[in-house]
């Protein structure tokens, strides 16, 4: 099964390891000039590449894209750890960063991809020019929302296809996620599943591995770089109130909100989501 980004490129054709952080880092680098850092969704089997295959192509004509699987996803790691998910995750993009030779670059992410890149910009200032966020909460471990319910159908059917991996329910999984119905193809289904399961050893890896919560709001203040927020209207994972509460605190920040889209929104609206971000990254 393939998911070939606009340019023609495909996942198997891009794909780079590289020792960092002190594991197997395995990433994707596509394009020349500026370095941009892609951080992926969260969920049971999810990819830098599923998450921006359908972006990549045009951004990758103007930026140098760096597509990092996340610790324990694809095939970065396998990885025990018992601390905040996404500290970790941060720790890792800079990592891979330093393996690269790459001092600074934006930092783009969705989900806890946008997450961990605003992690990095809190204990990583000086590798973060511009950052990129959506569909993320402040806090490793959830927010209490205002007015959504928690914890959310997002969070309680990932929690049901991780403790049964199943095709079925990955597939429910999905039609929670993706608000546009026809993006839930068999071809996604089958490729989600095989990430998740492929491995026994990264299994079990998740299985030790522990995220300890933190709540980041009294740090978001002093994040001095840049922030897009994109969130789609309709995510039922992370309810979109948790952006405007972001962009309450970052004084260089700007939100999109996105109508008929839910929690995976460059892979939902790719046209429009590369239009902001691009505006956003070379400038206004």
């Amino acid at each position: 099964m393939s998911f070939i980004a606009s340019n023609g490129l495909t996942e198997a054709g891009t794909a780079r390891t590289i020792a960092a952080g002190g594991m197997t880092v395995h990433y994707h680098d596509i394009g020349s000039g500026e370095p941009v850092l892609f951080l992926h969704s969260y969920g049971p089997g999810t990819t830098a590449w599923i998450t921006f295959h359908r972006v990549v192509g045009a951004l990758s004509q103007h930026f140098r894209c760096v597509l990092m699987d996340l610790p324990n996803f694809s095939k970065t790691g396998p990885i025990v750890y018992h601390e905040g998910l996404h500290a970790v995750q941060a720790r890792t993009g800079a990592a891979l960063l330093d393996a690269l030779g790459i001092d600074k670059a934006h930092w783009v992410g969705n989900s806890q991809g946008g997450q961990s890149a605003m992690v990095a910009a809190i204990n990583h200032p000086e590798r973060v020019r511009k950052f990129v966020m959506g569909g993320s909460h402040i806090g490793t471990g959830g927010d209490r929302y205002l007015m959504a319910n928690r914890p959310s159908e997002g969070a309680r059917a990932t929690r049901a296809a991780l403790d049964d991996p199943s095709r079925e329910a990955i597939q429910r999984y999905l039609r929670v996620h993706i608000d546009d119905q026809s993006l839930v193809t068999d071809e996604l289904v089958d490729y989600i599943h095989h990430a998740h399961t492929w491995s026994p050893a990264f299994m079990e890896a998740r299985r030790q591995s522990v995220s300890v919560p933190h709540d980041y709001t009294p740090e978001l203040a002093a994040i001095k770089a840049p922030v897009l927020l994109i969130h789609g209207r309709y995510d039922r994972m992370v309810a979109f109130e948790v952006s405007i509460a972001i962009l309450n605190h970052i004084e260089d920040s700007r939100l999109v909100l996105l109508n008929n889209c839910g929690h995976w929104a460059p892979f939902e609206k790719p046209a429009e989501w590369t239009a902001h971000v691009l505006t956003f990254l070379r400038g206004y």
